[in-house]
């Protein structure tokens, strides 16, 4: 079972998700990153440590958030992916498009204050 939550951080509002995103639990996660670019969250930090699996539907959705902060100049960066999670952003060279940390802190750190 899939489990979405937010909370903010500092200057930055934390996307906790729990449980594996695929394309029946995606649009879940879809709609709480979407309503967040909506109100032009300047800030935006995806939690996947609780994520074992990720499928495709699951990356989309992520991409698509990327692009929607980017047309207000907002970020959005990922922390706490595990080894089959990291391992799908890299075989789809999306490491290289998405800023991915290993702690909450450490993306934290990156925001400007």
């Amino acid at each position: 079972m899939l489990e979405v939550s937010t909370h903010p951080v500092g200057n930055a509002v934390v996307v906790k998700i729990t449980g594996d995103v695929d394309l029946y639990s995606s649009p879940e996660v879809r709609k709480t990153i979407i309503g967040l670019t909506k109100n032009k969250e300047k800030n935006i930090l995806i939690d996947l440590s609780q994520v074992a699996y990720m499928d495709s539907s699951g990356v989309a959705t992520l991409v698509e958030g990327l692009q929607q902060v980017g047309r207000y100049k907002g970020t959005l960066k990922l922390f706490g992916l595990d080894a089959a999670v990291r391992e799908v952003f890299e075989l789809s060279r999306l490491d290289k498009v998405f800023e991915i940390y290993t702690t909450e802190a450490e993306a934290l750190e990156t925001i400007a204050k």
